[in-house]
Order: structure tokens, then sequence, then C-alpha cells
């Protein structure tokens, strides 16, 4: 009893947070970075000489989250996740990129949820990094494409992305080791 207690409180914390992650990102590309293109994106340093979309940051953070939604409240809730930050991304993403938003994000985050499901069981921190590999070069594709007409910033947003996922791998395998521990079970 107290052990569902937590994996719902977890997940609802990462839910949240994974709301969180679609507006700041979305205010992120607009507002924050070392360079704002003029009628573009304001871009950050992913890599020595590489730059991104600022917004780049939290987009690796949401499709690690989505996996930790997954993981505690179970795939319906995972997929009711993406559909909500959806919604979310396109209304508060700037006109300019709502359609690339919305679609990138759309797909990302059920490419992610497809390689992830099966993995998940079998070997969750390998889960949770392949989805989310596969999850960020999708979004970086179509949203750079759709929202720019190019995809100059590619490497860059690759690059960001991967660095919240290669940040999130060995907490995922602290909180999976965790969750053997104290008996706590995926939903």
């Amino acid at each position: 009893m107290m052990i569902d207690r937590q994996r719902r409180i977890e997940g609802l914390i990462a839910l949240a947070l994974f709301t969180l992650t679609i507006p700041i990102a979305n205010w992120l590309i607009g507002n924050v970075g070392t360079v704002c293109v003029p009628n573009g994106p304001c871009l950050v340093p992913v890599a020595p000489g590489i730059k991104a979309p600022s917004g780049v940051l939290m987009i690796g953070l949401a499709l690690v989250l989505r996996d930790i939604v997954q993981r505690r409240l179970g795939p319906a809730a995972a997929l009711g996740a993406i559909a909500v930050g959806a919604l979310i991304s396109g209304l508060l993403a700037p006109p300019a990129i709502v359609v690339a938003s919305v679609a990138a994000f759309l797909l990302s985050e059920l490419t992610d949820f497809a390689v992830y499901t099966p993995l998940q069981k079998r070997n969750f921190v390998a889960a949770v990094a392949a989805s989310s590999v596969i999850g960020l070069v999708v979004d970086s594709l179509v949203f750079l494409w759709l929202a720019f007409g190019s995809l100059d910033f590619l490497s860059g947003q690759i690059i960001g992305k991967a660095w919240m996922v290669l940040l999130a791998v060995p907490l995922m395998h602290l909180l999976r080791r965790r969750d053997e521990r104290i008996g706590l079970s995926p939903a």
C-alpha cells in the first residue's frame, strides 16, 4: 500500500515536471541565449563551436521524464501526458513555431514511447537511454525542418538534448536500484 502510494506520488511529480518542460522550452527559444537570430531562435552553446536553440535542454529532459511517468503511472498516463504536452505546446509556442513544436513533440514522444515500452521491463536504464536518443533525433529533425526549413542546427540540437539524457542515465540507474531494493515495481 505504501509502495503504491510512493509510486503514484513520484509519477505525479514527474508528470508535473514533464508538463513544465514544454512551456519552458518554448519560452527559452525566443528569450534566452548567448545569441538571438533575427526572426529565429535564441542560441546557446552545447559543445565547442556548436550552438543550438536554447529550448533544447528542456526537450532532452522531457524525454526522460516521460519515461518516468510511464514507469510510475503506466502507459495510459504516459500517452495522456503526451497529448497534454502537445496541447500545451500548441497553446504556448510562439505562433511561428506552433506547428513545428506540436509535430516535433508528438512524433518524438510517441517514438520514445514505442522504443521505451518493450525495453523497460528487461532493462530500464537501457530503455531510457535508447528511447531518449531515438526521440531526440526525431524531435530535432522534425522541429528544425518545420520551424526553420533547415537542418542547420541539427548537430547542436542532438548534442544539447543528449547532454540531458547523459546526465539523467546515472539517476535512472540509481532509481532502478532503489526500486529493486524497496520492492517498487514499474506500473
